[in-house]
């Protein structure tokens, strides 16, 4: 059952090391001992996720305009960019998931 648990200080390590910064890291000062984000609350933590996830996305998109219209010739630039967005954006699937099966666990305990 651990493994459906994520605090939002692994969810925004995990997307940090993915290279997505974040810039409402101010409030990681805030988070307690056992990962309690005191300065807000997951939907918060989650919607500062998703937000981040779309930010990396069109970056990635207005990269890859740039390259095809020939504005830029980097093309390893363009690349890193597309796939940190797609590693960010697979992570949020997975964190998706685990919240569906965590809620569908929830929803099968008896009262």
């Amino acid at each position: 059952m651990d493994s459906l648990v994520i605090t939002g200080s692994e969810f925004r390590e995990s997307l940090q090391g993915e290279g997505v910064s974040s810039q409402r890291n101010s409030r990681s000062s805030n988070i307690g001992s056992g990962g309690v984000d005191k300065s807000g609350d997951f939907s918060t933590t989650l919607k500062d996720a998703i937000l981040d996830v779309n930010r990396l996305q069109q970056e990635s998109d207005f990269q890859m305009q740039k390259l095809a219209t020939g504005q830029t010739q980097n093309v390893h630039e363009t690349m890193i960019k597309a796939e940190k967005a797609d590693i960010a954006l697979r992570l949020m699937i997975q964190v998706r998931n685990k919240l569906i099966d965590a809620y569908q666990e929830i929803m099968k305990m008896q009262v």
